[in-house]
């Protein structure tokens, strides 16, 4: 590890530290250390040390603001990639909205919605990259990634880069190509938007920031929602139905303000997450018949 090390910092690639803590790095504020925490300053840099970890076979994971993440206490095994400045640029030509793999989607949204660009209301409070927001198409609202990606300009481990149309990324509910079929980082996104009212836009998109603010528990440490809705239910409403709000497991706890939500209240784990996961799966099973599947990504060693 210490001439991988030497290598990419000689390159000058960006930071670098060894058995960072990723509960620095996760919206729940859980995780144990990644052996390689990289934070690269370009996407040119990014390629560079994509080069470096193929060449040198080690195992890879990339990630943004950490939201919709559950590391595990064990840590990750290799390289952690955190793409973040550097990475967040945006550029708007018309209605077209080209935006790094690293950048805010809450921010873009509030500055496209300055410009009187539509179609990104939905994510006026979604804590994640828009990097995240395409690999998982993120959505709320009755909206999603789906509805506005023209294209994704891809890293993969090979070191290629491709761009992805929206028909390429197989999209479909907080799922895309990207997680299973094609691991791949995403780079940049062209967004497609349309022309509307300057102050309706910015209008929705804080009714939707306070809509969050108001039924979600953002005051402490979550990673977001935690069950995909087992359509036509929702998973809050099962959850809260099998009076499991308020339930906790060490310092784990399932939200008083939102049952598909589970809060870190100081002191959780990655374990007492997992354990009142289970809880719910088995509880709801147990008393409606339905399968409960996560959407919070669990990573990390076992």
């Amino acid at each position: 590890m210490d001439g991988l090390i030497k290598e990419i910092t000689e390159l000058n690639i960006g930071k670098v530290r060894e058995n960072e803590p990723l509960s620095q790095h996760t919206t729940i504020k859980i995780g144990g250390p990644a052996d390689l925490f990289i934070e690269p300053s370009s996407i040119e840099n990014l390629k560079k040390l994509m080069e470096i970890i193929r060449k040198s076979k080690l195992k890879w994971r990339a990630i943004g603001r950490g939201s919709n993440l559950l590391v595990s206490d064990r840590g990750i095994e290799g390289a952690v990639i955190k793409l973040g400045q550097g990475i967040d640029q945006i550029q708007i030509n018309g209605t077209e909205v080209r935006a790094g793999g690293g950048q805010s989607l809450i921010s873009l949204a509030t500055n496209i919605s300055k410009q009187g660009l539509s179609g990104l209301e939905f994510a006026g409070g979604i804590p994640g990259s828009v990097g995240g927001a395409v690999y998982m198409n993120g959505g709320a609202h009755g909206s999603d990634i789906s509805k506005i990606l023209n294209k994704a300009l891809i890293l993969f481990e090979d070191g290629s880069l491709e761009w992805l149309s929206n028909e390429d990324m197989k999209f479909s509910y907080r799922s895309s190509i990207l997680q299973k079929e094609r691991p791949g980082i995403v780079v940049e996104a062209i967004f497609e938007l349309q022309k509307g009212e300057k102050e309706k836009i910015v209008t929705e998109i804080k009714k939707n920031k306070d809509y969050r603010k108001d039924t979600q528990p953002w005051n402490y440490p979550c990673a977001g929602s935690i069950f995909r809705n087992p359509l036509p239910n929702y998973a809050g409403q099962l959850i809260e139905k099998a009076g499991l709000k308020g339930h906790s497991i060490g310092g784990a706890k399932i939200s008083d303000m939102h049952g598909n939500f589970i809060v870190n209240t100081g002191s959780a784990t990655a374990e007492d997450v997992l354990a009142l996961i289970q809880h719910v799966k088995d509880t709801i099973f147990d008393l409606y018949e339905i399968k409960m599947e996560t959407e919070v990504e669990i990573i990390g060693r076992k």
